[in-house]
């Protein structure tokens, strides 16, 4: 007999489920797709033996055959995960005669008729309506013209220039110096000798601070008379006692959104002119503008696309969730909201799918800040 296709969907629904919930068999290499490919779409692809709804039931169970074709099998897949591989489409099939056995003694056993199975059975629907919105909304937010990506392009430019820019990283302070204290010694101490200690070493930072921002304006004025860049930050390292290599000075296509907030003014300069210190937590920061350029349009396509998408997702997703809302009874709940709630799952990721990279964060205490490789924010409009 061949499989319904009413009877393919639904167990291949739960048979993705289960799948996610147990350990993964060993994947053998999958066949390569051009011989997948060969394959007529009336042919079998999978028979499984022992299974059968014909009415009745035959003596044998050698004789009770489920026949399923690849073109009932490939609409099974694409239902459930689109842009499903080759061993993706192999665990499914290694998973579904066994759903469809236990459906069919589940069945005999008449427990598609209890009132459990109905109630599932309405939040399962609602489940995989979900996931087809949720797919639906994505094949929406990436239908993306030319001309939506020559309109952004063209109304952001800020977004896609590149700079070339030197930078001078200063230490906050100086390098602590090691301290050697036998255990004894600080037994002894007394409370107010610690206090003493406290307000001394206190003292002490404070005007090693002091110390490293007269180097930074001093290294400023150095490179804004024209010293070379690298040989000023390898004596800013050497005079805050740094023990590591001193870092590249050349930022040589960073974005707007490679560096922190702060630092952004740096874009304003023109080529050849110093900044004044950027100081912040991290420490002091001199840069040196040499060039400008603009990506092309060619260059920035697979960006704009992506940005996008994201974008329009997000409003999809927004609208959403604005259109409803809730309230529990914490009588029977207990107090407290509930967490945050989770997209819809789907069986199967798609291919290349996943979440983006979010830009670099603000710089901390050990050195300066890295330039960003994430997706270009949206510009903000004044």
């Amino acid at each position: 007999m061949r499989m319904s296709w009413l009877l393919c969907v639904s167990l291949g629904a739960l048979a993705w489920g289960q799948a996610a919930q147990t350990a993964p068999p060993p994947q053998p290499a999958p066949a390569p797709a051009a011989t997948s490919a060969s394959v007529p779409d009336d042919a079998a692809v999978l028979t499984i033996t022992g299974v059968c709804d014909s009415k009745p039931q035959p003596a044998n169970t050698s004789d009770c055959k489920t026949v399923i074709t690849k073109g009932q099998f490939e609409k099974l897949v694409h239902a459930l995960a689109p842009g499903a591989n080759l061993q993706q489409k192999k665990q499914l099939a290694g998973v579904l005669p066994r759903v469809m056995a236990m459906s069919k003694q589940a069945k005999e056993r008449g427990m598609d008729q209890t009132e459990q199975y109905m109630t599932t059975l309405e939040f399962v629907k609602m489940q995989v309506l979900s996931q087809q919105l949720q797919r639906k909304l994505q094949e929406e937010a990436a239908d993306i013209s030319d001309a939506d990506i020559e309109k952004y392009y063209r109304d952001n430019p800020d977004a896609f220039e590149q700079y070339n820019v030197d930078r001078i990283f200063v230490p906050r302070t100086k390098q602590g110096e090691s301290e050697a204290e036998d255990d004894e010694k600080d037994d002894k101490v007394t409370a107010q000798q610690k206090k003493t200690k406290e307000n001394t070493d206190q003292a002490k930072k404070q005007e090693n601070e002091q110390v490293m921002t007269k180097l930074a304006e001093s290294l400023r004025a150095r490179a804004a008379a024209g010293e070379d860049i690298a040989k000023l930050q390898k004596e800013a390292f050497e005079k805050a006692g740094m023990k590591i290599e001193s870092p590249t000075v050349n930022l040589p296509s960073v974005r707007r959104n490679g560096l922190p907030q702060a630092h952004t003014v740096v874009f304003d300069l023109k080529p050849g002119e110093v900044s004044q210190v950027i100081s912040d937590a991290g420490g002091h920061y001199i840069y040196k503008m040499n060039s400008k350029t603009m990506m092309t349009l060619d260059q920035a396509k697979g960006e704009i696309r992506g940005r996008l998408e994201n974008d329009r997702m997000r409003e999809n997703t927004e609208k959403l969730n604005a259109s409803f809302s809730s309230v529990l009874n914490e009588a029977y709940f207990g107090p407290g909201g509930v967490g945050p709630t989770p997209p819809p799952r789907m069986p199967l990721p798609r291919p290349g799918a996943g979440p983006k990279p979010a830009p670099g964060a603000a710089p901390g205490n050990a050195g300066p800040p890295a330039q960003s490789n994430g997706q270009t924010p949206a510009p903000q409009k004044d």
